[in-house]
């Protein structure tokens, strides 16, 4: 468990970093991914499109991984937390820091822990008004 909870902290130092191919060295070339971005299933992700969204940023930018919990067995894991990404878009005065809910699913291939499978959401308001719950924190 100590290779897995090394993965997620790794992917998470690469975000600080702005490093696009650190950020996607523990996945699976056919990685399955439901990010908060649309469309519903993300296409896989390559360093250029990676780049591109860190180019959309100033400064410093941070990723916090709190309540990580894993499960794992021999060939197969997975693994949920609650994140915090904190940024400042280009052209905007300040940073924001959104938390969210990450799930990833891991398979051992030659003896490699890799991402197969990512899911991140934001909880949405019940009372109609579909509002994206941004503003929660753990």
């Amino acid at each position: 468990m100590e290779e897995i909870r090394a993965i997620v902290l790794d992917r998470a130092a690469a975000v600080a970093d702005k490093d696009a191919a650190a950020m996607l060295r523990h996945n699976a070339p056919d990685l399955v991914g439901y990010t908060l971005a649309p469309p519903l299933r993300q296409p896989a992700a390559t360093t250029e499109s990676v780049t591109a969204w860190l180019d959309t940023f100033e400064g410093p930018m941070s990723m916090e991984v709190t309540d990580l919990d894993i499960t794992a067995g021999d060939e197969v894991a997975y693994c949920t937390s609650l994140n915090c990404l904190t940024a400042t878009p280009l052209g905007q005065p300040e940073s924001f820091s959104l938390w969210f809910r990450s799930t990833l699913g891991l398979c051992k291939r030659d003896g490699r822990w890799l991402v197969t499978h990512e899911q991140t959401s934001v909880p949405f308001e019940m009372d109609g008004s579909f509002r994206a719950s941004t503003d929660l924190k753990p």
